[in-house]
């Protein structure tokens, strides 16, 4: 061989290492890409998600009575802090079982986290970001309870129902679609949670409400429904724009990847129809209530725009603008024509979460079909029923043992009085107490 080829065949040759190792180092950074971004979707959407809980307390707070505003504060503090611990001691594995979950290991355990390499590799996640990111959705199904029943509840009995809620009830009916279960199988479709997170919640707070009984003096004797308006509207409105915004991460993060350009844009799209769903059922109502009561009712505007969210939870992605606006409005439609047919039936809902989040995620749930592919409007209506049979008999079931093992109500003096000074023995806004 001539010594001119030598050199060069011999630089080659110690070249082809390095062209490997090069490669593998595009394949990593291009793996830990996707794994970064995807896990990064799941922290943003949960910590927007949690900022949902202090939207649920401020609209609370802003719409039950002055005497009853510390107690609904503690309840959306407490529920919280029980979901967060329910859900990682049982919730989390009866919703995702199998191994692709986090597992406690002795009886103070710890939890053995998926491989991350393997994790990498397969483009995935990391395993506690969506531990993280699913806890808020169960959260967020007790704080739809806690202000139904607002006004009229003991503490520790509605405390020890989301116990239940969040660590039983919840995992075992959204295991049937997002843990693989039947209702995934039948092909039925809920993208972020219309059913199995604002239905459910609805469900619970139904079975609740009618065990419960409504609030001193909310129906007269001749029929005639007894307004009784909330302690400061502001605080209402200014929940409802904190759970408007978080609710980008609730349908935005459930896309569960943001590792392509294509799921990039499918979280954009799912921001925009957001947006429009929630503007249009605000619109919806207001017009609405100006037809009707001749004024504008700013309460049913709030709800208006929380029932235009939940209508496109269920499918947040698939529908254009237009579709998204449509589909909104009718949900602004359902609270204003839904809210007063409540009252017609004697059950007390203090902030509207039934028309909310159970009727409107019913027609979210079955409006899926016009614009998402594979999905029918049977199959629809069965999985919601399936939810909604199941939430409701278990939670009217543990209701009843609450109520006979202690009883879940205070009593009328205390109601009279306030929960703040009868449960607690504070006041929110102490400097207005009388004396």
């Amino acid at each position: 061989m001539k010594p001119t080829l030598i050199l060069p065949l011999a630089a080659a040759v110690i070249a082809l290492p390095g062209l490997a190792l090069a490669q593998d180092a595009e394949y990593a950074t291009l793996a830990d890409t996707t794994f970064i971004f995807n896990t990064l979707l799941f922290l943003i959407g949960g910590f927007l998600v949690f900022w949902m809980a202090a939207g649920f307390a401020m609209l609370e707070a802003g719409l039950v009575r002055s005497k009853n505003v510390t107690t609904q504060l503690t309840k959306n503090m407490g529920l919280f802090a029980i979901a967060a611990v329910m859900y990682w001691l049982v919730g989390y594995n009866i919703m995702y079982p199998g191994d692709g979950n986090w597992i406690m290991e002795g009886v103070f355990g710890t939890f053995a986290t998926k491989d991350i390499k393997t994790e990498i590799d397969a483009g995935g996640y990391s395993n506690a970001s969506d531990f993280f990111f699913q806890l808020m959705f169960c959260a967020t199904t007790a704080s739809i309870v806690s202000g139904a029943l607002a006004e009229r509840i003991k503490l520790w009995p509605f405390l020890i129902f989301v116990v239940v809620l969040t660590g039983f009830i919840y995992p075992i009916e959204a295991s049937w679609q997002w843990g693989g279960g039947f209702l995934s199988a039948m092909g039925f479709s809920d993208f972020a949670g219309s059913t199995l997170v604002h239905a459910a919640g609805g469900f619970a707070a139904l079975a609740g409400a009618i065990v419960l009984g409504p609030r001193l003096g909310k129906y007269g004797k001749d029929g005639r429904v007894v307004p009784m308006p909330g302690s400061n509207l502001a605080l209402a409105t200014l929940g409802t724009f904190i759970l408007w915004m978080g609710w980008f991460g609730f349908n935005g993060a459930s896309q569960l990847a943001m590792g392509t350009i294509e799921d990039v844009d499918a979280v954009a799209q799912i921001f925009a129809n957001t947006n429009m769903a929630a503007a249009a059922g605000a619109v919806a109502a207001l017009i609405l209530t100006q037809v009707m009561y001749k004024k504008v009712d700013l309460t049913m505007v709030l709800n208006g725009a929380l029932a235009g969210l939940v209508s496109i939870t269920a499918g947040p992605l698939d529908p254009t603008l237009f579709g998204a606006l449509w589909i909104g409005a009718v949900g602004g439609v359902i609270v204003v024509f839904t809210v007063p047919m409540l009252d017609k039936f004697k059950i007390d809902d203090v902030v509207g979460a039934i028309p909310v989040h159970l009727i409107a995620g019913f027609w979210g749930t079955l409006v899926v079909p016009v614009y998402t592919e594979g999905t029918s409007f049977v199959t629809q209506i069965i999985g919601f029923a399936a939810v909604g049979l199941f939430v409701f008999v278990v939670s009217f079931v543990v209701w009843l043992i609450l109520k006979a093992a202690g009883g879940i109500r205070v009593s009328e003096e205390a109601e009279i009085t306030g929960l703040d000074m009868s449960e607690l023995g504070m006041e929110a806004y102490p400097e207005f107490a009388k004396g």
